[in-house]
């Protein structure tokens, strides 16, 4: 495939280095290989085993499939908390852009979400250099808003440097998944979502 050329799909782009962590059945980041022709130059990973995401999510298995055959490095049994000493993840390289889209910790209240979104920025900001990006999409209407994303980066070393509404249809083929209990295969209501793009502050660069 000839790179020359930017291949952009909404926020990110061909010639970026992405990561994608708690995937669900992999259809965001073939919504990217898709758009770009190619996924070499992504990274999917899912907190489930690759059995665990077959008995879950009807369409993982094609998903997956299909991202490595165009391909997508794809690992499964990453925890977002320890992926930085991963070695799996780590590979000698940092990311352009690290991807967490509508964390949660399952059927839990809102600080056991808190604590995985703030365990992401940890681990997340150390697989970025000074340039790169960690975005996580999450709902913006209440109760989530009280999760209080911005807060969360800052309180482990990063700065908002914008906030873009998210929508699906950005997003051709990606499927959101509840990811957990007897329904982990249905989509939910996204309704109003943004995605928070953050940067490491100057003195963790």
């Amino acid at each position: 495939m000839d790179f020359s050329n930017t291949i952009n799909c909404s926020h990110y782009n061909n010639k970026q280095k992405i990561l994608l962590v708690g995937e669900g059945d992999f259809s965001f980041s073939l919504c990217l290989a898709k758009a770009f022709g190619s996924a070499t130059n992504i990274t999917a990973t899912s907190l489930d085993t690759r059995e665990e995401l077959e008995q879950k999510y009807n369409d993982a298995k094609n998903n997956v499939e299909e991202l490595e055959r165009r391909g997508c490095t794809v690992i499964h049994g990453i925890n977002v908390h320890s992926m930085d000493t991963d070695h799996r993840v780590v590979r000698s390289i940092l990311y352009d852009r690290v991807i967490f889209n509508f964390p949660h910790a399952g059927l839990c209240g809102r600080r056991q979400h808190q604590e995985v979104v703030k365990g992401f920025f940890l681990s997340a900001r150390k697989l970025v250099d000074a340039s790169g990006e960690i975005h996580v999409t999450h709902k913006t209407a209440y109760p989530f808003n009280s999760w209080n994303i911005k807060t969360l980066g800052e309180e482990k070393g990063l700065y908002c440097v914008r906030e873009m509404d998210f929508e699906t249809c950005q997003y051709p083929g990606y499927s959101n998944k509840r990811g957990s209990g007897s329904d982990s295969d249905s989509s939910f209501p996204v309704g109003l979502s943004s995605t928070f793009m953050f940067k490491k502050q100057w003195y963790l660069c």
